[in-house]
């Protein structure tokens, strides 16, 4: 039998794992990336002799498919995951507080820590108790949530300013790339349902120990290689096309690559741009899910400053802190990774203003820092790096299926039912790759479906 040819186009991680899922299936593979690397919004790049990656990437126990991924790469020993939930808390002039996981049952293995929260009152910390239990109780499918910001509902639930900023936000920001005033209700309760909720090991956090270019793209691509799968980068798509009689093609610099089926993962706006006339999905729409930036600051000092692997920071413009000291490879001294998202308003500002607003901030926060010196200070943004996350998202979220038989969509921007993360992305590759086997005849090894 001969092997269907699948084109994939995005080299991100829903491309990957779709790519790697048509793959195993028995197809052959031909995948296209614009950038000179794999790896889409998880990658990393050496300077001055230190392996920088792009952003600090998290992922949760509940992150089933994206750890399912990692296992099929065989790079599990290249992350450590907590054992137990335990989240080191930093606010200036009020030291650490600890939100850890207790003996409890969900949704109760958090009571213990939250009662103990002291960056909030004890009225606030009740009344966060009480606003968690409602949470859980939503329903996930009511389309109304999607009508609300997730700010709205906690102030109708009684939090307070300080409350959501000391502690709703903390989770808002690092999974839905936005504040809750901001958010959608809807993708706030997965976040908090799955996360935290339901299961108490489910928000344990998982950490990659090396650069993230070692961890997803040079073993997928030593993956696809071994399939017999073909990767090409420095390769934008200019349109994938559909013929008369339903055949489809990849346009690539000039050239026009015949497929059985096409998988599109790219960003959702240059999906709008290249997807055929043929397909039944709404530009308009795709265009319109609006993009959230995140900056990271990576800071070198000449000694440990930090004795957690991460803190996250309130009241404080530090968000969410890492040690990346032996992911990068440094001998000596520290590497921090400071992690911004939602960071619209740091877009344009030099790295000397962010060292002089961020440097004393550390130093507010780290004691050690401020008689330890700055070896080097760098930047990088990704300033596409989710889609927004707003009320009304859901309903532009579209489908794995495009009307056209032979082309699917794969990208965490699709209707997974998760904000945009490393999980959603995971999980719309191996539903986009399902759909493109299935549609030229493959019945055998395909990846199991997993609903939004």
């Amino acid at each position: 039998m001969t092997r269907p040819q699948i084109g994939i186009v995005g080299g991100g991680l829903a491309g990957l794992s779709a790519a790697i899922a048509c793959g195993d299936a028995g197809a052959r593979v031909t995948l296209f990336e614009a950038r000179t690397r794999l790896g889409g919004a998880t990658w990393s790049s050496e300077r001055d002799g230190l392996w920088i990656d792009n952003g600090q990437h998290v992922f949760l126990r509940c992150c089933e498919s994206y750890i399912a991924f990692l296992r099929r790469l065989g790079v599990m020993d290249l992350v450590t995951i907590q054992d137990r939930l335990d989240i080191p808390v930093l606010m200036p002039g009020r030291g650490m507080a600890r939100l850890r996981r207790g003996a409890l049952p969900a949704p109760l293995h958090m009571t213990g820590s939250l009662l103990h929260y002291s960056h909030l009152s004890v009225l606030d910390r009740l009344r966060v108790g009480r606003a968690a239990l409602a949470l859980r109780d939503l329903d996930l499918s009511d389309p109304k949530l999607d009508a609300q910001s997730f700010g709205s509902w906690l102030r109708e639930h009684g939090q307070s300013e300080a409350a959501i900023e000391r502690f709703w936000d903390l989770f808002t920001r690092g999974t839905i790339n936005l504040r809750a005033h901001d958010a959608s209700l809807a993708l706030a309760v997965k976040v908090f349902q799955t996360g935290l909720l339901t299961d108490p090991r489910a928000g344990e956090i998982g950490i990659s120990k090396v650069p993230l270019s070692q961890l997803h793209a040079e073993p997928a691509a030593r993956e696809l290689e071994r399939l017999g799968g073909v990767v090409q980068t420095s390769a934008p798509v200019e349109a994938v096309e559909c013929g008369p009689h339903g055949e489809v093609s990849v346009r690539s610099r000039d050239r026009v690559f015949p497929f059985d089926a096409v998988i599109v993962a790219t960003p959702h706006d240059a999906a709008a741009e290249i997807l055929p006339d043929q397909a039944k999905v709404d530009r308009e729409a795709l265009r319109a899910l609006g993009k959230s930036p995140i900056m990271n600051l990576h800071i070198v000092y000449d000694r440990v400053v930090m004795d957690e692997p991460f803190a996250a920071g309130v009241e404080t413009p530090m968000q969410w802190i890492f040690d990346h000291t032996a992911a990068a490879g440094l001998p000596s001294g520290q590497c921090l990774t400071v992690s911004l998202s939602a960071a619209d308003a740091y877009l344009g500002v030099s790295r000397e203003k962010l060292r002089e607003q961020f440097e004393p901030a550390l130093q507010r926060l780290f004691p050690a820092a401020k008689d330890a010196q700055i070896v080097e200070f760098f930047v990088t943004c990704e300033r596409a790096a989710t889609f927004r996350g707003a009320p009304g998202t859901a309903s532009m979220r579209p489908k794995t299926e495009t009307g056209v038989r032979t082309i699917s969509l794969a990208g965490s921007w699709t209707d997974t039912g998760w904000p945009a993360t490393m999980e959603g992305a995971v999980r719309s590759g191996n539903n986009a790759a399902r759909a493109a086997l299935l549609s030229v005849g493959v019945r055998t090894g395909l990846p199991v479906a997993v609903a939004a």
